[in-house]
């Protein structure tokens, strides 16, 4: 602070420089339209975590930001000032989404060469977390989910952590047909994908294959009329029909008053499904798309 008021006499910046105060980004002001944002490591290294993606704090009418950053642990001590922008490598999650520094980075290497949109584009966005979650998403290895994201299509991830014996009914109804829906697996008997995505959610369970196992075999009508018992996981389709059915249609573009065929986009989704559903199912695969079919597609 002290020296870029002594370098600014004579300058357009002279009496221009404040230092903000309060838990405000960046952590100098010049001219009301460059910032300067300080950093500090005691170990030998060239990295930290940065201010958040989101940026709330940031002060209104800044829009050049450089960061200057002291690197206290080496011998001997050094300090490198670079445009903030050119130093972000990657994200990581504390509470919130943050930037990771490396001032060493290299051109092209920053985390927005890697999502291929620009830091200005990323910050004036109303939802700058879309963009990074869809970016880390792609990234992920079989069995990985980001916990600190929900499903895409949601707008915001439960701060707290419920467990799943404390939620209420109709709410328990929904994500188990919500699994049904996106977790096709669950009829297999894996339930990997679903636990970690109620945990991303804030909800643990520690009866996850009760929530689709229990009460026994459940009937199911056949095309010709007979039936056939199958496991209970079906049971959790038949019995939240309408909420399955929505969630199923949320997908695909659904045409009001016409009726439900395997040809409508939604019956086409829906076959797809019930296939995806069978072919892992313990039930034989055409008994299985039968009932599924029957169900869907029956006349009233």
């Amino acid at each position: 602070m002290i020296a870029l008021v002594y370098l600014s006499a004579g300058t357009l910046f002279e009496n221009t420089i404040v230092k903000v105060s309060g838990q405000k980004f960046p952590d100098i002001v010049a001219a009301n339209f460059y910032g300067v944002e300080v950093k500090s490591t005691k170990s030998d290294q060239w990295t930290t975590t940065g201010s958040s993606i989101l940026e709330t704090t940031r002060v209104p009418g800044v829009e050049r930001i450089y960061i200057t950053f002291g690197k206290l642990g080496g011998n001997p001590i050094e300090f490198l000032s670079r445009p903030y922008e050119e130093c972000l490598s990657g994200i990581a999650v504390t509470h919130m989404p943050r930037y990771l520094i490396d001032m060493r980075l290299g051109n092209g290497q920053t985390i927005f060469d890697k999502m291929g949109i620009s830091y200005d584009a990323l910050r004036q966005l109303d939802n700058p977390i879309a963009p990074v979650s869809s970016y880390y998403r792609s990234q992920l290895k079989p069995g990985e989910r980001l916990w600190w994201t929900g499903d895409p299509a949601e707008e915001s991830v439960s701060p707290t952590i419920r467990l799943w014996k404390t939620i209420p009914g109709p709410e328990q109804d929904y994500l188990v047909t919500y699994g049904c829906v996106n977790f096709p697996e669950l009829f297999g008997g894996d339930y990997d994908g679903y636990a970690l995505w109620l945990t991303s959610l804030g909800v643990v369970n520690t009866h996850m294959r009760d929530q689709f196992s229990s009460g026994g075999q459940e009937p199911m009508g056949l095309s010709n009329g007979t039936i056939a018992m199958f496991p209970g996981v079906y049971r959790r389709v038949k019995r939240n029909l309408g909420t399955f059915l929505y969630l199923m249609s949320l997908q695909e573009p659904v045409i009001t008053g016409v009726p439900l065929s395997p040809e409508s986009p939604l019956g086409q989704r829906l076959m797809m499904w019930s296939d995806a559903v069978s072919r892992i199912s313990p039930v034989d695969y055409h008994v299985s798309m039968d009932a599924l079919t029957t169900l869907f597609f029956r006349k009233s």
